[in-house]
């Protein structure tokens, strides 16, 4: 166990195959570089192999016996973590076959005695509505499963911290999804949560505050130049427009012009400004449609990078 341990920390395995081309005993599975390799010749056997191992890590036989386990990978967007049993809805046999109908009523009992066991104090409940709330909002959005495991986290977080008290659930789980965006630099903003949400945004932007005030979260200020990319695909610009852009964003944020100013007018107004200098002329109304910002803002950002930068526009 021991040296099967220490081969695994080091990337290798010794395997029982001859190499086809020296003879040797003597391949082995690489799995920093996801081969099979003789250590002799130097022949690569396979590759693209699969590590058969788990995905936990551990140091020692203690960690080793308190993370083994079968089945799937843990999880945070589930309330037990994913690692309870559940009984399937297909109401079929081993075999396949239709279950009859008083063995089809047992088990449609046994499955519900079952799915109300898994949840057994308040924070199971708050977490098994919230964390499905949140998945919903999430698969809305078109957010990564990445994504969902960091609101998770700051909603579980939050859960333990006791913040969720006397506060809407539905507003906390928002609050942690625009947070997780937030951190992970996804390009959504506090109204796009606030329309898949089922609450407004007042109550969001107040929980978001408050969350990430308690629980000492330190977020940077969003990018403008990562909104680019999906305003521009509404618009239907090019890429030679995209590019220019980005760079009137990064002049603008080199002489501060983007301090205190909303990143999605920020990002409309140099898509504007770059839809006129390349010649592919988008409304001031189609670019704000496009931002989910007001004309006016188009029109502010635009005055404000022209004057300071001084694009050379043709109007």
């Amino acid at each position: 166990m021991k040296e099967e341990a220490a081969e695994r920390k080091e990337g290798k395995e010794e395997l029982e195959i001859n190499c086809p081309v020296c003879g040797e005993n003597s391949v082995v599975r690489d799995y920093k570089r996801n081969i099979e390799v003789c250590d002799v010749c130097g022949r690569i056997v396979k590759e693209d192999i699969k590590d058969r191992g788990p995905e936990w890590r551990a140091f020692d036989q203690e960690g080793r016996e308190k993370k083994s386990r079968a089945g799937p990978p843990s999880t945070e967007t589930i309330h037990d973590k994913g690692l309870s049993t559940k009984i399937d809805y297909k109401d079929r046999d081993a075999k396949g076959n239709q279950l009859s109908p008083g063995k089809r009523q047992k088990i449609y009992r046994l499955r519900k005695w079952h799915k109300r066991g898994k949840v057994t104090d308040s924070k199971d409940r708050n977490l098994a509505f919230s964390l499905s709330e949140l998945n919903r909002m999430a698969s809305q959005l078109g957010l990564s499963k990445s994504v969902q495991e960091i609101a998770a986290k700051i909603y579980r977080k939050a859960v333990e911290e006791g913040l969720i008290r006397g506060r809407s659930m539905e507003g906390c789980a928002s609050a942690a999804l625009y947070a997780a965006c937030r951190e992970a630099e996804v390009p959504r903003t506090l109204e796009e949560v606030a329309e898949s949400s089922r609450v407004d945004k007042k109550e969001i932007s107040k929980s978001y505050r408050f969350i990430i005030r308690e629980l000492d979260i330190h977020l940077p200020p969003t990018d403008p130049v990562r909104y680019v990319a999906r305003f521009a695909s509404e618009l239907e610009i090019s890429g030679e427009t995209r590019v220019k852009a980005m760079e009137i964003i990064r002049k603008a944020q080199e002489n501060g012009l983007t301090s205190g100013k909303s990143p999605t007018g920020t990002a409309a107004g140099a898509i504007y400004i770059a839809t006129l200098m390349e010649g592919e002329r988008r409304t001031q109304r189609e670019v704000a449609e496009s931002a989910g910002v007001t004309e006016v803002t188009v029109r502010n950002r635009y005055s404000e990078i022209v004057e300071e930068l001084d694009e050379d526009i043709e109007a």
